[in-house]
């Protein structure tokens, strides 16, 4: 895998895109796992747009790095936003590098929610574990998860956490199918997005975000992006906040769509 031409000073970035990574860009069960067309058009958009291009997942790092080697991607993205909230650059030697003003703040900020929210995590696990079939989930960057035996049992859930977190409280959570996990609400797809723009000189006038599930509603929204898209396979509720805005719902599946949503959005663009 190769990075694209780098930009420089005289030759900066004018557009951001930001793609969700399973089920918008990649499916893992198909051959290929990405449309060949899709890397052509990040090759086009560089040269035709200034267009810098990234992964914005729920995986870790880790995950992230390996999902682009098993889908054969031949191009390195020019940044990663992990875990729905932290971001990596890649160095001149293509090795991922955390961003550690972001980061760092981004982690004590979570460290300090949920020893606050502790009393109610503690009370959402009891409920979780004896009204549900659902397991609670701790690991060591993770305290608090959820993995539903249903897509029905965790829009359960969520109606149930919905109703006990206090509004006052920045306690949020990233739902992607069956799977959650608790969060700052102030730390997502959107606001990890935003700030990479930053870190580029752009502003969410000149970013593009297109994704598939529940945990991509933050990064669709108009305070976050200019341009939103979501491809065929999305869920009902982000097909509804992406038509709702005025964004493209493409009748094309993942990556299919994703290339007919750039073709759409960018067809005027100078």
């Amino acid at each position: 895998m190769k990075l694209l031409a780098p930009f420089t000073e005289a030759d900066a970035p004018r557009w951001l895109l930001s793609f969700d990574f399973d089920g918008t860009l990649v499916v893992a069960e198909e051959d290929p796992a990405v449309c060949a067309d899709f890397f052509e058009l990040m090759r086009s958009m560089r040269s035709d747009h200034r267009s810098c291009w990234g992964i914005n997942t729920g995986r870790s790092l880790m995950q992230t790095v390996q999902g682009l080697v098993d889908a054969r991607f031949p191009i390195l993205p020019d940044y990663i936003i992990a875990r729905e909230r932290e971001i990596y650059l890649p160095n001149e030697f293509g090795r991922w590098v955390g961003n550690a003003q972001w980061n760092k703040q981004c982690e004590r900020e979570h460290h300090k929610l949920f020893r606050q929210c502790r009393k109610v995590l503690k009370h959402l696990k009891q409920w979780v574990e004896t009204e549900t079939a659902a397991v609670w989930g701790i690991q060591k960057e993770e305290p608090a998860g959820i993995v539903a035996s249903t897509a029905a049992e965790m829009d359960l859930i969520v109606d149930k956490i919905d109703d006990t977190i206090e509004a006052e409280t920045a306690l949020s959570y990233q739902r992607n199918g069956i799977y959650l996990r608790f969060s700052h609400k102030h730390y997502h797809k959107g606001t990890a997005m935003l700030e990479v723009a930053r870190l580029m000189g752009l502003s969410s006038q000149h970013a593009f975000a297109v994704g598939d599930s529940h945990n991509d509603l933050d990064m669709l929204n108009p305070e976050m992006a200019e341009m939103l898209a979501c491809p065929a396979n999305a869920c009902p509720e982000v097909k509804l906040q992406v038509e709702s805005a005025g964004g493209y719902v493409a009748k094309g599946h993942a990556s299919r769509g994703v290339v007919e949503a750039l073709g759409a959005h960018f067809a005027n663009k100078k």
